[in-house]
């Protein structure tokens, strides 16, 4: 039987974008602790043994970094969400897995220089893709274009206008 090839390092970057979102939304949901939900994840969550094969085990360094980083930058993630989301309604009315979307988003936008900004633009919408079938997925496009027209306007210039 041949070997199973191991997935990309992009497979397990992105799977670290979904695992996050999902952490980050258990700790909204339920006020759990960063450490006690990170160990449940690492336990419970993709990669352990479990019955169900699981298809690309997440990269676990940028998983703990954005749901530690998420938490620690509430404040500053909730205030670069807010400017850009001013005036769009569905985002502010939206339920609370669209906005932890964003706001995983916001932070890798704002301390991931390693991560290219469509990258996670286009992570981030896949993520959105995973849970919603309406047009919630065009929501997080639209919003996180418009947060990475500020923090990193240089990585979303259209190719003619870069140096």
């Amino acid at each position: 039987m041949p070997a199973t090839p191991s997935p990309s390092s992009t497979a397990r970057l992105s799977a670290a974008r979904l695992a996050a979102v999902q952490a980050l939304y258990q700790i909204s949901m339920t006020g759990g602790d960063v450490a006690t939900v990170l160990r449940e994840f690492k336990a419970l969550r993709p990669g352990a043994e479990h019955d169900e094969p699981v298809l690309v085990e997440p990269d676990a360094d940028l998983f703990q970094a954005i749901v530690r980083g998420c938490v620690t930058r509430k404040a500053d993630v909730e205030r670069v969400v807010a400017g850009a989301s001013a005036g769009e309604r569905s985002l502010d009315r939206a339920e609370r897995l669209l906005r932890v979307i964003v706001e995983a988003a916001t932070w890798e936008l704002l301390e991931n220089d390693q991560a290219p900004a469509r990258v996670l633009l286009s992570d981030y919408v896949d993520v959105a893709h995973a849970f919603f079938d309406g047009r919630e997925p065009a929501i997080v496009n639209a919003v996180l274009d418009r947060i990475a027209h500020v923090l990193r306007p240089e990585d979303v210039a259209p190719a003619r206008d870069r140096p």
